[in-house]
């Protein structure tokens, strides 16, 4: 079933339920369940879902494996947030993370190429016993990979009887163990013969094995899922696994009080950047990731050095993510590297320093480097691939290249630089962030599906 995006209010939608689901609104209990709290695209896009809904009149809480020992607020320390919950201290818990591991190692031949590229969840924690549980009225997945949730997990979930909402951050649910089909489209007919194992797989590999045990998992389940982007609702729909499953798109949420414009000199002063060049930003949260496209980045810069000589005095890379030093030297510009940085507040001062936000990934959902760069007023430049053609309008607030092509990454990044009506492409940017992505647009179109779910389960109750 698809859920339409529709343009009603809340309270107009709710005249489509009966009185008592209208009232249950007002005080719906959200369970958002993710493997870390900070750590990851996933984990920062469920945290603001859930101060969107609770900003929106619900009440919503988040489970976590991993919770964050401090959290960083402009550069000071402050307390955990009391909306979110860990599970129980069990020395398990690691050893559902290694055991997972170890068995993905065996079935690679002892090779680390690929080890965190799939997933079995064959190891987790069961969640249903827990209180955060126990209270919930609907429960939400997100990220639960890594030792999270196991098969067997996510099926007492679905005993519970309790509605399940399921967003997608990659395309792992929709695949049997692979989080990157790089290309592959065996999902669509059933996953055999993965190329991420040794010899290309066979017909009974492992990712035939994990297939059939999510295909009896979802047969006759009821859980209403969610891509982040449009790109991944297509892709999902041709998976032969959730056939017959509800399925919709929804963007993730960005707080726009928090990330909005500002003064770029004022942030150049704070960040100690140059006041005098053009300033184009790379963000990721590991700059050595092979699939956020540094090579690309690294080409076009080098092109356009040798195209345009006077960019080399006049032109600056801003680097932030872990291991950015060493990717400095690569670049023929003045490199600026900030390392892995947390404090939201900074990160929002980097981005208003910033000219332009280039991100040449190979395999992307949606973006929130892209969302956060464009809710400060950031043109981007990014690759035609996944959700970014979504966010990026070409030529309007940004501009798209080419898939892997270099060249044309570079006449992207020079346009928005040296040749682009900067402060349209500005206001172009902070337009799209407002009517695509502000907390009350996102938070209101999951209440619908939570809504539907539960009116669902009411109805066949």
């Amino acid at each position: 079933m698809h859920f339409p995006e529709s343009k009603i209010k809340t309270n107009e939608f709710c005249f489509a339920f009966p009185p008592f689901f209208r009232t249950f609104a007002s005080a719906m209990r959200v369970l958002i369940v993710n493997t870390s709290e900070l750590n990851g695209g996933a984990a920062v896009a469920a945290c603001r879902l859930m101060e969107a809904l609770n900003n929106n009149g619900v009440k919503a809480k988040m489970l976590v494996r991993d919770r964050a020992e401090v959290i960083q607020h402009d550069g000071m320390a402050v307390p955990e947030r009391i909306t979110v919950a860990s599970l129980p201290r069990s020395p398990w818990l690691r050893w559902h993370f290694l055991w997972e591991r170890l068995v993905i190692f065996c079935y690679l031949h002892f090779s680390r190429k690929h080890l965190f590229d799939i997933d079995l969840a064959c190891a987790g924690s069961d969640i249903t016993r827990l209180p955060e549980f126990k209270e919930a009225d609907v429960i939400h997945l997100h990220w639960v990979n890594q030792g999270m949730l196991s098969l067997d997990g996510i099926r007492k979930i679905l005993q519970s009887g309790k509605p399940v909402v399921w967003t997608m951050h990659d395309v792992w649910p929709a695949t049997a163990i692979c989080h990157l089909t790089l290309g592959c489209r065996n999902f669509t007919t059933g996953c055999c013969h993965c190329r991420y194992l040794p010899g290309g797989g066979s017909n009974h590999d492992l990712s035939a094995v994990v297939w059939e045990r999510k295909r009896r998992l979802l047969e006759g389940s009821n859980i209403s899922f969610v891509a982040c982007s449009r790109w991944l609702e297509g892709e999902a729909r041709q998976s032969k696994l959730l056939q017959g499953q509800q399925l919709t798109s929804i963007p993730n949420p960005i707080d726009t009080r928090v990330f909005c414009p500002g003064s770029q000199a004022e942030a150049r002063r704070q960040e100690q950047l140059p006041a005098d060049k053009r300033l184009l930003l790379f963000v990721c949260q590991s700059v050595t990731n092979r699939y956020k496209g540094m090579e690309y980045l690294v080409e076009a810069c080098r092109q356009l050095a040798a195209a345009h000589p006077e960019m080399v005095s006049n032109t600056a890379v801003v680097i932030m993510g872990g291991h950015a030093d060493e990717v400095a030297a690569m670049l023929p510009f003045e490199a600026y590297p900030l390392g892995y940085v947390s404090d939201e507040h900074r990160i929002v001062s980097v981005f208003r320093a910033a000219d332009a936000f280039v991100l040449p990934s190979l395999s992307e959902n949606l973006p929130n480097t892209i969302m956060e760069a464009m809710a400060c007023g950031v043109p981007c430049v990014g690759f035609r691939v996944g959700g970014i053609p979504e966010m990026i309008d070409h030529r309007k607030n940004g501009y798209v290249a080419r898939y892997e092509d270099a060249d044309d990454l570079a006449q992207g990044i020079r346009w928005v630089l040296f040749e682009a009506d900067h402060d349209e492409l500005s206001r172009q940017c902070v337009t799209k962030v407002t009517h695509s992505y502000s907390q009350s647009i996102v938070s209101l179109r999951y209440i619908e599906v939570y809504q539907h779910a539960l009116a669902q389960r009411h109805f066949h109750l």
